[in-house]
C-alpha cells in the first residue's frame, strides 16, 4: 500500500544553519582582518608619535653674520647747473642790428655779441660835441672879458693913488670892482657849461658803446633769445637776449633734501649722483652748502642743498636732473647683521611639539594661542638695546645686543655675545614660503 507524505524540513534548516555557520565564520575572520589593520595604524600612529618632534618643528631662514665696510646715505633729487649763469641784456632800447653769436657757442669776456642800430646815437653825440665846443668859446669869451675888467679897474686904482684919492669917486671905484667880479663869475660860469658838455659828450659815447652787446664772463651761449631786426624796449627792466655759463667744466648739483633727513647732511661731506643719460655711470660730488631757509611743496618740507661737481668731460648738462646719494656715516670693519634679524620674534617656546593623541590629536583643532603667549619683541628694551635670534642645536635662542648705524639693509652692532660667522634668523620657512 503506497502512502505519501510531505518532505521533512531538515534538510532547509541544515542548510540555513550552515549559512549561520559561514557568516559566523566570515564575521570572524573580519573581525581578525580589523585587528590586525588596527594595530597596523596604531604603530604607524606610535612612530609618527614618537618622531613628531622632529617634523613638527619649524624650519628657520638664516643669515651669516660678518664683517665689512657699512655705509649710511641719504637720497635726495634735482637739477644740474652751472655755477655762474648771466643773463646778457640791454640798458638801451632799439632795432637790433646784428646778432654775431649762436647757442652753444664759446665767448670771451668783451666779445661783442650783438649791436643796435646806431644812427640816432651818432646824431647825439654830433650835437654833444657841437655843445662843447660852444661852451669852450663861451669860456675864452668870458677870459677876454676878465682881462678888460681888470684893466679897466687896475686903472682907477692907479689914478686914485696919484690923486691922492680925490679922482674918481668912491662909486666908480665900486663899479670896477663889481664888474671885475661879474667877469670872474662869468667865466666860472663858461668853465662850468664846458665840464656839463663834456660829461654829455661822454654819456653819449656811453651809450654808443653799450649798443655794442658784450659778454660780461668767459663762458657758453646756453640761450639766445634776439633776432636781427627785433625791437628791444628797455623802459623799465633790461629785456634778456642771451643766457650765458661760465665754465661748464665745473657745475653744481642743486637738490632738495627732506626734512627728516636734513639732520644727517653737512658740508663737506661726500656723494655720488646719477643722469638718466648715462644710467650705468656714477659721478662725484661734494656738498658746499646747505641751506637753513626751508621751501615746502605740496605739503613736504625740504632744504635746499648745492653740491659741487666736476664736468671735465662736458658729459653733463644743465638742467638735467639727478640723483644723488649723500653719505652721511661710514664704518669700517663693522660687525653687520641683517635688518630682516632684528625683526624677526620666533612663537613661544620655539618649536611647538606635537601632541600627545599621535595621528589622531594632529587631526583635532588646537586652541588659538594668546598674545600673552608670544615672546617679547627685542626692540621694546631700553637703552638702545635690541635682541636677536640664533640657531642653538636647532633651536631659537636669544642673545641680547646693542646696535648703532644701519642703512636700511645691514646693522651695526656695538656690544653683545654674536660673533662673525654665527647664524641669525631672519624669518621661518613657512613665512619665507609666503
Amino acid at each position: 500500500m503506497t502512502t505519501s507524505s510531505t518532505p521533512p524540513a531538515r534538510p532547509k534548516e541544515s542548510l540555513k544553519g550552515l549559512l549561520q555557520k559561514d557568516s559566523g565564520m566570515f564575521s570572524r575572520r573580519g573581525l581578525w582582518l580589523g585587528a590586525g589593520a588596527l594595530a597596523v595604524a596604531a604603530a604607524i600612529g606610535f612612530f609618527f608619535a614618537g618622531s613628531g618632534d622632529e617634523t613638527g618643528a619649524p624650519r628657520y631662514e638664516t643669515a651669516t653674520v660678518e664683517r665689512g665696510l657699512l655705509e649710511v646715505s641719504v637720497s635726495a633729487t634735482g637739477n644740474l647747473q652751472p655755477t655762474n649763469q648771466v643773463d646778457v641784456g640791454s640798458e638801451l632800447s632799439g632795432i637790433i642790428d646784428t646778432v654775431l653769436v649762436d647757442i652753444n657757442d664759446q665767448v670771451k669776456k668783451g666779445q661783442v655779441l650783438a649791436r643796435l642800430d646806431v644812427s640816432k646815437l651818432d646824431d647825439q653825440i654830433a650835437r654833444s660835441r657841437a655843445a662843447l665846443v660852444a661852451a669852450e668859446a663861451g669860456v675864452r669869451q668870458a677870459e677876454a672879458t676878465v682881462i678888460e675888467a681888470r684893466a679897466s679897474l687896475q686903472r682907477l686904482q692907479e689914478v686914485f693913488r696919484l690923486s691922492g684919492g680925490k679922482v674918481p669917486s668912491r662909486s666908480e671905484m665900486e663899479n670896477a670892482e663889481a664888474a671885475m667880479a661879474r667877469a670872474e663869475a662869468n667865466l666860472a660860469a663858461a668853465a662850468a657849461s664846458v665840464s656839463q658838455a663834456r660829461a654829455t659828450l661822454s654819456s653819449d659815447e656811453t651809450n654808443l658803446a653799450k649798443a655794442s652787446i658784450r659778454s660780461p664772463i668767459n663762458g657758453v651761449v646756453l640761450a639766445r633769445k634776439v633776432e636781427p631786426g627785433q625791437t628791444v624796449a628797455a623802459s623799465l627792466q633790461a629785456p634778456v637776449l642771451f643766457t650765458l655759463a661760465e665754465d661748464l667744466s665745473q657745475m653744481e648739483l642743486q637738490v632738495n633734501v627732506d626734512e627728516a633727513d636734513v639732520g644727517q647732511v653737512k658740508a663737506g661731506q661726500q656723494a655720488s649722483f646719477s643722469v638718466d643719460a648715462y644710467p650705468g655711470r656714477k659721478y662725484p660730488a661734494s656738498i658746499s652748502r646747505v641751506s637753513y631757509g626751508s621751501q615746502v611743496n605740496e605739503g613736504v618740507v625740504s632744504y635746499p642743498t648745492v653740491l659741487k661737481v666736476s664736468n671735465d668731460d662736458l658729459s653733463l648738462r644743465p638742467g638735467m636732473t639727478a640723483t644723488a646719494q649723500i653719505r652721511t656715516a661710514s664704518r669700517e670693519n663693522a660687525l653687520l647683521v641683517p635688518n630682516a634679524a632684528l625683526r624677526f620674534t620666533p612663537a613661544a617656546g620655539g618649536a611647538r611639539k606635537a601632541d600627545s593623541g599621535g595621528i589622531l590629536g594632529s587631526l583635532l583643532p588646537r586652541m588659538p594661542r594668546t598674545a600673552s603667549s608670544r615672546a617679547p619683541r627685542g626692540d621694546d628694551e631700553k637703552g638702545g638695546g635690541r635682541r636677536i635670534w640664533v640657531l642653538q642645536d636647532g633651536q631659537p635662542v636669544p642673545l641680547p645686543i646693542k646696535t648703532g648705524l644701519s642703512n636700511g639693509r645691514m646693522t651695526e652692532v656695538l656690544e653683545g655675545e654674536l660673533r662673525p660667522g654665527m647664524q641669525v634668523i631672519t624669518d621661518t620657512a613657512a613665512q619665507a614660503a609666503k
